[in-house]
């Protein structure tokens, strides 16, 4: 690569930039971004293969790379969530964050020993009173 760039170089070339090519035109365009995102909207517990069903002139690679890259989904608890909150999840999350912190205060690290984490799931056993 280099003996080339400095065989072109020698040969007056001045730009340094690389030169447009015309290479495969992508495939990706904002009508099918659309159309993958209803169709995700319609069932949450998709999988990319079942996509490959639905569009199988579309490739794995370039819908999971609409999925999670141009939509910005992640795989959450066996469901595609949005990677960016609402107000309405922050609110929840907030109302949840009180709530541990409340019964913190009461029980201490008795509270504590009752929450099982894994992942990005949280799961807080309530005993019944």
């Amino acid at each position: 690569m280099v003996r080339k760039q400095v065989r072109q170089f020698t040969d007056r070339r001045a730009n340094v930039h690389d030169e447009a090519w015309s290479g495969r035109p992508s495939v990706v365009n904002d009508g099918l971004v659309a159309k993958v995102n209803e169709k995700i909207r319609e069932n949450r517990r998709f999988t990319i293969r079942m996509l490959c069903d639905e569009f199988p002139q579309i490739s794995k690679t370039v819908l999971d790379e609409i999925v999670t890259n141009r939509l910005n989904y992640c795989k959450l608890c066996s469901r595609w969530v949005l990677k960016m909150l609402t107000d309405v999840h922050k609110a929840r999350r907030l109302g949840s964050a009180l709530t541990f912190l409340t019964r913190y205060s009461e029980e201490s690290n008795e509270f504590l020993k009752k929450i099982v984490t894994g992942d990005e799931t949280w799961v807080c056993h309530i005993t019944p009173e």
